[in-house]
């Protein structure tokens, strides 16, 4: 094989580098959102399909959102206990069978309890997940990480949204019997596939450190069991985390009523919100890897800008292009937000507290899934659409401003430079709690990574 022939064959820069079992997670990532098809049938499935009342089910949507809270607490902290690898198999499992019970129940209390319990599950899975991926992939790829992983879900929930409406003709039950096959299939191949990669307990942080003291990169550098909501300066983070997903869940709860209230059908916002999906798979990749040059207090500043003010735009929206134009400036807020969020999540935590803060992490957003939507149908109706887009404008610019203070220096904004926590020598916060050195080759319990 020439020189030539064997550069034409090496894969493109933005995958390359990763360990196997990376791609092993991400498979499952793409095979649990392509057999999501349950997702956006089951408030049509309890109205339509079984003749419950809309009240009636939003409060079974809001169920799921709740236990999605203790879920996404639940799993991390799991996740640091027995283990990355345990829980995620443990949690698709729970969600298969929680999935499979919503589908063919048929009293209330039953959907009720089903539906709060696949919202544990299916949250659970996260910070587990999140957790396996910072042990396995280097502090400089992981941004480039996460991004790959939010490309296969929203790719995969783009395909599941097509298969979900050619299912449904054959019967709601199908869909969810489906969904919950496809979540089962998620849980054996972690299982199959995926090391544990929990830290060993000769490995994880025993030695406390002061508050302002520079981060030590041995062993028994850090605090080994002090709770993560001490960490002020992540908390903070996880606070403005929580601003901008109230903001963002507005695309999905009130958007689609502003648009009706104006005179457009439900398929315009089907068509409008679609542009979300396309612009995320068609992007996602390219923009982080423009982002990965930058620091990212800078990116998750842009990513407050741009989320604010496109929602704050629409209220200057009169027709479907309009509309999609301000999705198309927001979704760009979305796409700088997501890997670098989880990434500077990953890089603050200490080795055997991973999964606890991914979890605070993931519970800003579950919490946002809870209270956004009738905080913001409360705003639409008490003041009307253009207080309630103002005040989204506002929102996320203070959570872009609170991500950039808590994030980066103020060298970051004069120079430019990349923020020395992509190449593992610095941290994205200030006085962190010193940890193990995330990222080195690891022993782990189980099998070996």
């Amino acid at each position: 094989m020439t020189r030539r022939a064997g550069a034409r064959l090496r894969p493109p820069a933005a995958v390359r580098g990763l360990p196997p079992a990376f791609w092993w997670i991400w498979l499952s990532v793409l095979v649990n959102w392509i057999g999501g098809f349950a997702a956006s049938l089951l408030a049509l499935s309890l109205t339509a399909g079984r003749g419950y009342s809309a009240t009636y089910a939003g409060l079974v949507l809001s169920l799921v959102g709740l236990g999605g809270i203790a879920g996404a607490f639940l799993g991390g902290a799991l996740a640091d206990r027995i283990g990355r690898r345990t829980t995620m198999f443990a949690a698709h499992v729970w969600t298969a069978a929680s999935m499979a019970l919503l589908g063919v129940s048929g009293e209330p209390w039953a959907v009720a309890a089903s539906a709060l319990a696949m919202g544990l599950g299916a949250t659970a899975v996260r910070p587990a997940m999140q957790a396996s991926l910072t042990d396995l992939v280097r502090p400089e790829d992981r941004q480039r990480a996460f991004a790959l992983n939010y490309w296969a879900l929203n790719a995969g929930g783009a395909i599941a949204a097509v298969l979900a409406g050619l299912m449904v003709r054959h019967g709601y039950a199908l869909v969810f019997l489906a969904d919950a096959a496809a979540t089962l299939l998620c849980g054996i191949l972690v299982l199959a596939k995926v090391p544990e990669t929990r830290p060993a307990p000769a490995e994880r942080p025993t030695a406390p450190a002061s508050p302002g003291s520079a981060p030590a990169s041995g062993p028994e550098s850090g605090p080994k069991s002090a709770p993560v909501y001490r960490d002020g300066s992540f908390m903070l983070f996880v606070l403005m985390t929580t601003l901008f997903a109230v903001v963002f869940k507005q695309g999905s709860a009130t958007l689609p009523v502003v648009m009706t209230r104006e005179g457009h059908s439900p398929e315009m916002y089907s068509l409008v919100i679609a542009a979300n999906g396309l612009m995320v798979v068609a992007l996602q990749i390219p923009l982080s890897r423009l982002a990965g040059g930058r620091s990212r207090a800078m990116v998750l500043l842009a990513a407050g800008l741009l989320l604010g003010w496109g929602f704050g735009l629409t209220m200057l929206a009169d027709g479907v292009a309009a509309f999609a134009c301000t999705v198309l400036i927001w979704t760009l807020g979305e796409i700088l937000q997501a890997p670098a969020g989880i990434a500077v999540t990953a890089d603050r935590a200490p080795a055997d507290r991973r999964g606890r803060y991914q979890g605070m992490y993931g519970g800003a957003w579950s919490t946002a899934a809870f209270l956004a939507p009738a905080g913001g149908g409360w705003v639409l109706d008490q003041w009307g659409a253009t207080a309630l887009w103002t005040l989204c404008a506002v929102l996320a610019t203070t959570a872009g401003v609170g991500f950039a203070l808590v994030t980066g220096r103020i060298e970051d904004f004069r120079t430019g430079r990349p923020s020395p926590v992509r190449d593992g020598s610095g941290t994205p916060l200030p006085h962190p709690p010193a940890s193990s050195g995330p990222g080195r080759g690891i022993a782990t319990e189980g099998n070996p990574s």
